[in-house]
C-alpha cells in the first residue's frame, strides 16, 4: 500500500531526527530474508539501542540530506534496512554482524560514521568499537596504573626492611 505525502513527510521527519542523534549508521540490504528474520532482526537492535528501519531510498535520502550521513546518499540503491546507533557508535554495527553471520543473505552496503562513508570491509572495526562504559574502563585503568605503580613501589621499602630482620632473626635462632 503506496503512502500518501502526509505519511512520507512524517517517514522523513522521524528518520531524520534519529540520523541527526545517531553516532554511526549502516546500511545493509536484505533480499531474501523472511519476515520471520527480519522480526528477530528487530528485536535484537531494539534490545541493543539500535534504530532499525527500511525506508525507501528516495525518502532516505531525504532523511539523512543535511546529517552527518549525507555520505551515503548516492550509494543508497537496492532494498536497503538502515540501522543507526544510537547509545554508542558500535553498536548497529554488533547487531548487523552478529545477524549477518547466521544469514548471509543480509549484506553490508554502507558503513557511515562522524561523516565519513567507509567501506563494508570495516563493519569489524566499527563493531569492536568499546562501549561507552568500556571506554570510561579502560581509562579509568590507565589513570589508576601510576598510582597503583607507585604505591606498591612505596610499600616494598618497609617490606624488604621486615624481611631483613625477619631474616636476621632467623639466623640467630639457628645459631
Amino acid at each position: 500500500m503506496p503512502l500518501n505525502l502526509e505519511q512520507k513527510k512524517a517517514v522523513v521527519a522521524e528518520v531524520a531526527d534519529i540520523a541527526g542523534r545517531a553516532h554511526s549508521a549502516v546500511a545493509a540490504e536484505y533480499r531474501g530474508l523472511t519476515v520471520g528474520e527480519m522480526t528477530k532482526l528487530r528485536a535484537q537492535a531494539r534490545s541493543s539501542g539500535v534504530y532499525l528501519r527500511v525506508v525507501k531510498n528516495t525518502l532516505a535520502r531525504r532523511a539523512v540530506e543535511g546529517t552527518d550521513f549525507a555520505c551515503m546518499q548516492k550509494e543508497m540503491t537496492g532494498p536497503l534496512v538502515i540501522a543507526f546507533s544510537l547509545e554508542d557508535p558500535g553498536s548497529a554495527a554488533r547487531v548487523i554482524k552478529d545477524f549477518a553471520k547466521e544469514h548471509k543473505k543480509l549484506e553490508v552496503k554502507l558503513i557511515s560514521i562522524s561523516g565519513r562513508l567507509l567501506p563494508p570491509s570495516e563493519l569489524e572495526t566499527l563493531a569492536k568499537m568499546p562501549t561507552y562504559e568500556q571506554a570510561i574502563s579502560m581509562l579509568m585503568a590507565t589513570m589508576k596504573a601510576p598510582v597503583q605503580k607507585l604505591t606498591a613501589t612505596l610499600n616494598e621499602v618497609p617490606g624488604k626492611l621486615v624481611r631483613t630482620v625477619a631474616a636476621i632473626r632467623d639466623a640467630k635462632e639457628a645459631a
